[in-house]
């Protein structure tokens, strides 16, 4: 994809006029039949991140994930060849689910050498062959070769785990020139996380607009800043360094903010004690891949560099922070007004104590300032929802909200149209 630079008088949305600059209209995150074929449309058909390889390092490490939107769950297992792969998590025999604890349909995570079903104890072994069937003589021409977990398309990029319901193309290809241009970046010298889940009752396309521009954040969290630095935002708005969009992803990349600040007075007391808040450890950490940093990774070479943020369409958005550490969420629908939101932070393991506070710090700032994000939600869904306005107008810093609602319709429209045939 080419790297536009914004003029002085010109528009980023007017590099992409397929986009056009009408209004809105917000009835696809409001609508229940509208969700009932996004669930196939879009999350059936794409390739969706469902975790990291560090989750499961040895043979036999395994985790489940549950997808409300396909009314279904799948387990995710490293096997005896090293090879990830994804299995529906049903047992062919009665179609119990296949791992779970206590509570069926919460998720879990652990290790086997085999996994055998709670209820009668049909076992398969880590690369899904059926390998014992309780009393197999009292069953008629089984041929236990014909009974193996069925399996999800699964690959593996740069450590994160994606799956596919029904693919239309591989991986590689789904991710297109842009996202693949983040390879190298030392995702696996981070493995140092710090997660949050929440229910949010949204639809997931909201919360995903609500990261997706910067446009709020001089208003919406002035008050995490000390007073003169949040009336300087104020006083000057906010302006990204570069947007892109390359097929159904796209990325906002902005300047640094206060990693570390130019001036000390700038931040609170905390944070000069630990070198660390919002944007991270103010120290870099000592790895190799920090310096020369992939392609797509500040496009704009900009010397005021401090994060990208990509939007991997759908559901998962990937952020890179200039200190050396990343961040991710998932947005995962569970109807047309609700979605369950997970985000990580992911830093290299502390060498000392200070380095673990900063890491801690940064992990409940960046929690303080999604509470605000998400806090607007619920009541954005309850008046879309009423319909008294339907269509809104958005600015040429909101290009990735115009973006991925557009994708969305064509998607959707695409669906219609094959099932019209």
């Amino acid at each position: 994809m080419p790297h536009f630079a914004k003029p002085a008088e010109g528009s980023w949305t007017a590099h992409y006029p397929a986009l056009g600059t009408a209004p809105i209209d917000y009835n696809d995150s409001i609508d229940p039949a509208y969700y009932e074929k996004e669930r196939v449309a879009v999350f059936r058909r794409s390739w969706l991140n469902v975790g990291r390889t560090e989750r499961i390092p040895r043979t036999g490490n395994y985790f489940t994930k549950e997808l409300v939107f396909a009314g279904t769950s799948v387990v995710v297992v490293r096997g005896p060849d090293a090879k990830v792969r994804a299995f529906y998590n049903i047992c062919r025999h009665r179609g119990n689910k296949l791992v779970w604890n206590d509570f069926p349909n919460e998720e879990t995570s652990g290790t086997c050498r085999q996994f055998t079903c709670k209820y009668h104890a049909w076992r398969y072994d880590l690369t899904g062959k059926l390998t014992f069937v309780q009393q197999e003589g009292e069953f008629f021409d089984l041929d236990k070769a014909d009974y193996g977990l069925k399996e999800v398309a699964c690959e593996v990029w740069e450590g994160f785990i994606f799956i596919n319901l029904d693919p239309q193309q591989t991986l590689e290809e789904y991710l297109g020139p842009m996202v693949r241009g983040i390879a190298g970046y030392p995702f696996h010298e981070m493995t140092e996380v710090y997660s949050y889940r929440a229910e949010i009752g949204s639809n997931w396309k909201l919360f995903i607009d609500a990261f997706a521009e910067f446009y709020h954040a001089p208003v919406l969290h002035q008050k995490q800043a000390v007073k003169e630095e949040a009336d300087k935002l104020i006083g000057f708005g906010f302006e990204a360094l570069h947007y892109e969009l390359d097929g159904p992803h796209s990325m906002v990349s902005s300047w640094g903010g206060m990693a570390p600040p130019k001036d000390i007075n700038m931040v609170k007391p905390i944070e000069r004690v630990l070198r660390s808040g919002l944007f991270g450890p103010w120290d870099p950490p000592d790895i190799e891949g920090l310096d020369a940093l992939p392609p797509s990774v500040n496009p704009a070479q900009s010397r005021s560099w401090g994060i990208d943020s990509f939007v991997i369409y759908p559901n998962f958005m990937l952020l890179v922070w200039a200190p050396g550490w990343y961040l991710t969420y998932h947005y995962w629908p569970t109807a047309v007004n609700k979605h369950v939101f997970e985000a990580s932070l992911y830093f290299v393991p502390p060498r000392n104590a200070r380095e673990r506070l900063a890491q801690e710090l940064a992990a409940v700032t960046f929690k303080e300032y999604a509470l605000q994000d998400g806090n607007t939600l619920e009541a954005t869904q309850t008046m879309i929802a009423s319909r008294a306005v339907t269509e809104f107008p958005l600015c040429d810093q909101e290009i990735l909200l115009r973006h991925l609602h557009k994708v969305t319709h064509d998607r959707v429209k695409e669906y219609e149209n094959a099932a019209a045939r």
